[in-house]
């Protein structure tokens, strides 16, 4: 097998045939195909979710563990511009975050640990998660026992990095992503024709005001060495321009590393949100959704990625430590509060095609990534179930 050609063929596949949260019906289609191909057993998991277990047999006398790798499904709502002959073929939908190559990446390292059976003890469960985009995915898989049921000891997550040079890999000791929170307003004001502003109550000014307002809070609030971002990415009011709009709607995120400073930042929200509102006479409804936590990695778990790497790499320079955590945010973190584990980036960028940012119209990767990853996870995989912590 031509394993380079292999994950090719199966990463442009997924590709072609993006889908959104909870709809990865063909993709899911697909793993459980390939899984079952390579003698693996399978089970359905929250509708397109899908578990794989993979039983060692090595010979130990050590007491037995199980290993979870997981990889995400789900694509964009992202109008794909790549002219490439594996563009997207559902209008609107692409995978413009890369999860089409971090579920390639895990089934090549199925396929390869389906080999090497004999070559380590313990259980590995792959596990293919759909709905990362919309942050419930980890935590609905554990709910239906995706740690539970095969009792997971440790786990590990993959993905394909753009800011990480193809044929490296990036590992991050303690917190690495940000917990992400959600606000969505509605301001109610009075509408009204836009020559007689007076007989009517403007939503868009004071919403307008409170926007602003919200970048004195990392600026004049918090710590300026504490990590903070508030944005708004999406506003909707009026119909027409000569008429005041009835309501405006402010959606928006906050990201964080810090309980206390999650905190405040909410608290400062609706302060600011409550006083606006209170002075130009409207009243207003807010919806504050806690979506993830912050992704904070097991220090052991790391070291033993670390030494997995040493051990991988001839070259030590293939090794990035990050030093900076970054303000994005991972479900995955869902699963770090359950079982020790760690987060995985295998770097994707060999020139400026593939250099593009995570959820960006044009990403795409270094397709060499795709072997490196697979074969980094697998010796991952033998390296922790033999060694353990």
């Amino acid at each position: 097998m031509n394993l380079f050609k292999t994950l090719q063929s199966i990463r442009r596949t997924i590709h072609q045939n993006p889908e959104l949260s909870n709809r990865e019906i063909k993709t899911s289609a697909l793993v459980e195909k390939i899984l079952k191909e390579n003698k693996i057993k399978t089970y359905r998991i929250c509708k397109t979710g899908i578990i794989g277990i993979l039983e060692g047999k090595r010979k130990t006398s050590s007491k037995l563990k199980t290993l979870a790798l997981r990889a995400d499904l789900d694509a964009l709502p992202i109008i794909e511009k790549n002219n490439v002959s594996y563009k997207s073929k559902n209008k609107g939908v692409m995978h413009a975050c890369g999860h089409d190559c971090n579920t390639t990446i895990m089934l090549g390292a199925a396929m390869l640990l389906a080999k090497q059976t004999e070559n380590f003890s313990g259980k590995i469960q792959f596990m293919f998660q759909p709905d990362e985009e919309k942050s419930t995915g980890a935590k609905n898989m554990i709910k239906s026992g995706a740690l539970s049921k095969n009792k997971v000891d440790f786990i590990l997550g993959v993905h394909v990095s753009p800011w990480i040079k193809t044929g490296c890999i990036g590992l991050k000791y303690g917190a690495m992503m940000a917990g992400v929170d959600k606000f969505t307003i509605e301001i109610k004001g009075l509408l009204g024709h836009g020559a007689y502003p007076h007989l009517s109550k403007d939503p868009i000014v004071a919403g307008s005001q409170f926007i602003m307002s919200l970048q004195t809070i990392p600026s004049r609030i918090i710590n300026p060495v504490e990590p903070v971002v508030v944005t708004v990415g999406k506003i909707e009011a009026g119909k027409q321009y000569n008429i005041i709009a009835d309501k405006i709607t402010i959606i928006g995120t906050v990201r964080t590393f810090n309980v206390a400073t999650r905190e405040l930042v909410k608290k400062e929200i609706t302060d600011r949100l409550e006083g606006i509102v209170k002075s130009y006479k409207m009243s207003y409804t807010m919806k504050y959704e806690s979506l993830n936590t912050p992704l904070i990695n097991d220090d052991s778990m790391v070291d033993m990625c670390v030494r997995s790497a040493n051990e991988f790499f001839e070259n030590k320079n293939k090794i990035v430590m990050l030093k900076n955590p970054s303000m994005g945010g991972e479900d995955f973190a869902e699963y770090l509060k359950e079982v020790k584990g760690a987060f995985v980036y295998v770097g994707s960028a060999s020139n400026k095609a593939t250099s593009f940012p995570w959820h960006h119209e044009c990403f795409d990767i270094d397709e060499k990534a795709l072997v490196m990853g697979a074969e980094y996870i697998c010796n991952t995989a033998k390296y922790i179930l033999n060694n353990k912590i």
